[in-house]
């Protein structure tokens, strides 16, 4: 039995939960697994810290809730000092690399991305947590790319298909790039989650 813990953290604003709800929609409804999901916020949605985290498995979810996440997406440094102490001693660390700056461990595979960044370049800053999301895609390959393509393309608002699925593919992209070459196989933890692509 296959079961991943996922936290995604950042400040409100961001697109933190609707990344949340993208990841588990692609896994639940486009990528034949199960995933539930929680969200919580600070005490101002936008600016102050939130997060959101999914359970993904092979089999119904019947607790809910993280115990220590195999997985920790990162969007703000508030984010990262709130939740690394969380992450699992090999657990993957995914982090916007030009807003969080992290003590990485020996034993945790890390991957930064300068999301913010790519997405100021598409011409929307908003659509940073879609670029996450390929790129976690790419990092994690928990399920596939196409699922996860379905899942952002079903969740956006209408019109914005277009910019998000643009973004979606520029952080595959980065992750092709930057680490591609140099990971010829899939990180432990992921490996052991999923094998789909």
């Amino acid at each position: 039995m296959s079961r991943t813990e996922v936290r995604i953290t950042g400040f409100g604003g961001q697109g933190v939960v609707l990344a949340a709800y993208i990841i588990g929609r692609a896994c639940s409804v486009f990528g034949g697994k199960h995933a539930t999901m929680t969200q919580s916020f600070g005490p101002e949605a936008r600016g102050a810290a939130c997060s959101a985290t999914q359970i993904i498995s092979d089999t119904e979810v019947l607790y809910p809730y993280i115990v220590r996440p195999d997985i920790l997406i990162v969007m703000s440094s508030d984010g990262y000092d709130t939740y690394r102490d969380e992450l699992k001693d090999d657990g993957i660390l995914i982090y916007e690399k030009d807003l969080v700056h992290p003590i990485l461990k020996k034993r945790q595979p890390s991957f930064g991305i300068p999301s913010t960044r790519i997405a100021e370049s598409l011409g929307r800053t908003i659509v940073q947590n879609i670029v996450m999301i390929g790129f976690f895609g790419a990092v994690t390959q928990i399920v596939s790319r196409e699922a996860l393509r379905k899942g952002v393309e079903a969740s956006v608002p209408p019109g914005t298909e277009e910019l998000n699925l643009k973004a979606f593919e520029a952080g595959l992209a980065y992750f092709d790039d930057e680490y591609g070459k140099k990971k010829t196989k899939k990180p432990a933890k992921a490996a052991a989650a999923g094998k789909s692509d």
